[in-house]
């Protein structure tokens, strides 16, 4: 007799919105994702973390991923087995892929290019993918504890 057991999905919360590429969309992906992930029941350094990575990744996908007319994507999974939370903010700006390689040479009191060194300052991992046609997709990972 062959019984086969069901698969379960290792990701157990998901959550994603495509939100207007302006100052008030970036503004609006971060309560979302505060509001997301409390709702999750994460700890309040990992909500404060992503909080705080979505922030800086809206905004540059507001700033410098903006096509007119064309929206940018907020998607948060929660993979409880991995312990992993993974950030992804998707723009039609393809041709503009940010450097892996950050400059934590600048200065604090520059007035642009710091979002990245915060985000690789408060993500275990980040990167980027292509996301066709014309797109990207900037991705942060965090670890986080099983309840």
């Amino acid at each position: 007799m062959n019984v086969t057991t069901p698969h379960t999905s290792t990701v157990a919360r998901t959550f994603a919105q495509r939100l207007s590429s302006t100052r008030r969309g970036a503004r609006l992906a971060r309560l979302l994702a505060a509001a997301e992930l409390r709702a999750w029941q994460m700890s309040p350094s990992v909500v404060e973390r992503a909080e705080q990575i979505v922030a800086e990744l809206s905004a540059n996908a507001a700033l410098h991923g903006r096509v007119q007319g064309r929206d940018f994507r907020l998607a948060l999974r929660l993979d409880l087995v991995a312990g992993l939370l993974r950030i992804e903010v998707t723009d039609a700006r393809g041709d503009q892929l940010p450097s892996a390689r950050v400059d934590f040479t600048r200065s604090p009191d520059a007035e642009s290019g710091l979002g990245l060194i915060l985000v690789a300052a408060l993500a275990d991992r980040w990167g980027t993918q292509p996301y066709p046609p014309g797109g990207k997709t900037v991705w942060a990972e965090l670890k986080v504890r099983s309840s």
